[in-house]
């Protein structure tokens, strides 16, 4: 049956953001040709939210990126520490939540959540 799920990111310099990933992020990843990175992500989970009007119209779901951590304040300054802009940090019912910008100027998701995680399930 279903044995994966696979994640596109757009970005308008996919070359700088594939070496983020790779340098700044250490993803282990594939190389399927000419430089072309797959990624492998760390244990993963889905949450399905409701659509606003305007993505109601469209036909494509649409999706957003959040990468996980135990410690936001410890990732951050990491990152930090490896020259990443990070977004101040913003405290939710669910977690506490940044950015990542990624050298396209696109941003990642981060945040360490506070509610239960399926990402530990079998």
């Amino acid at each position: 049956m279903i044995n994966g799920a696979h994640l596109l990111l757009y970005s308008t310099d996919a070359d700088a953001d594939r070496a983020f990933i790779k340098d700044v992020l250490q993803f282990a990843h594939v190389d399927v040709g000419g430089g072309w990175l797959i990624f492998k992500l760390p244990p993963s989970e889905l949450a399905v939210h409701p659509a606003d009007e305007a993505a109601e119209s469209s036909v494509s779901i649409q999706a957003e990126l959040y990468l996980m951590c135990d410690d936001i304040e410890a990732t951050v300054t990491a990152l930090q520490g490896k020259r990443v802009e990070c977004a101040p940090r913003v405290t939710e019912r669910w977690g506490i939540r940044t950015a990542v910008t990624l050298p396209s100027g696109g941003h990642l998701g981060l945040y360490q959540p506070t509610h239960p995680t399926a990402t530990t399930m079998t």
